[in-house]
């Protein structure tokens, strides 16, 4: 049974701090959600001569079109999104801070390198 001041009937991070969920998301949104798709549609569509390098995003592409890059990256993200969820419901700080920072990072840095190369091209 558990007491008013227990971790365990406490409510889950996301529901006590939702700026914080929200902001967390935000930024993974926007840099991976965002900024790489947009930035990698923009480098399929006008640097023609380049393929995409990662095998997976590449696949998704050939058999799916643009479609196949959006719904993969949605994919990725739900269940990022999910285990945070779950992470933040079992109290595990890591698993609910590390899916979005994860996403922000690869994001900013696919961004900033489909950028480049566009600059370079």
């Amino acid at each position: 049974m558990s007491r008013p001041g227990d971790a365990d009937s406490r409510p889950p991070v996301y529901r006590r701090r939702t700026r914080e969920f929200y902001s967390l998301w935000i930024a993974a949104t926007t840099t991976y959600g965002v900024g790489d798709v947009v930035s990698t549609i923009a480098f399929l569509r006008y640097v023609p001569a380049v393929s995409e390098a990662n095998p997976l995003v590449a696949g998704a592409v050939d058999a799916f079109g643009l479609g196949g890059l959006v719904a993969l990256k949605i994919a990725v993200y739900l269940a990022m999104l999910w285990i945070s969820v779950q992470g933040a419901n079992e109290g595990d700080a890591h698993l609910y801070y590390f899916p979005p920072i994860l996403l922000t990072l690869v994001g900013a840095i696919l961004t900033a390198s489909n950028l480049r190369l566009l600059w370079l091209a």
